[in-house]
């Protein structure tokens, strides 16, 4: 009679080829392609934030807010969630929508304090062109953009996050602009 596998050295292979198995299709999956935000639309929940309107075109760019000051500044309209970078003589020099976080700044006058070039967001989404502005509820509000261009997931049930995404472009367009020190307006 031929000799018995004991059941641990089943229960060991098994495991060995899983192991093998899982980091197979990961090099595989690393290897196709990536989401970006124009991919796939992923469906939201109810609470959910809709999904930011496209870029105007440059026959209609769509006015600065009313209201926003005047001079050298990027503005922030939470509600129509788009920001606008004006030059010192008060012309728009790139307007973008953008997906807000869950906790929105209160309106008013703020300055970029700080700068990071790339960082893991609270979301756990690698992120860069960090410009921090305020806080609130000890949460950090700044704008910034995923590394690889995909738009953020829907946060988590009762997640506090204070990332004011954007497209890729737009980020890098933001952080030539956003030097320590500039002007944020946030106005409703």
């Amino acid at each position: 009679m031929p000799a018995r596998i004991p059941s641990w050295a089943w229960v060991t292979g098994l495991t060995v080829g899983a192991i093998a198995a899982v980091t197979v299709l990961g090099v595989q999956a690393d290897r196709g392609p990536h989401p970006t935000a124009s991919a796939a639309k992923p469906s939201t929940p109810a609470t959910a934030r809709p999904t930011p309107t496209p870029t105007p075109t440059a026959q209609e760019p769509a006015k600065v807010p009313d209201g926003s000051g005047t001079g050298r500044r990027i503005v922030y309209a939470l509600d129509d969630e788009r920001v606008w970078l004006v030059d010192a003589s008060d012309a728009t020099r790139r307007t973008f929508t953008v997906w807000p976080g869950t906790v929105d700044p209160d309106p008013g006058t703020y300055t970029i304090s700080s700068r990071n070039r790339a960082t893991t967001g609270s979301d756990g989404v690698e992120i860069e062109h960090i410009l921090y502005f305020t806080a609130k509820s000890g949460v950090s509000v700044a704008f910034s953009n995923a590394v690889d261009g995909a738009s953020p997931p829907p946060a988590a049930s009762g997640t506090q996050t204070g990332g004011v995404r954007m497209k890729k472009a737009d980020g890098t367009a933001l952080w030539a602009f956003g030097t320590v020190g500039t002007t944020v307006v946030v106005v409703r």
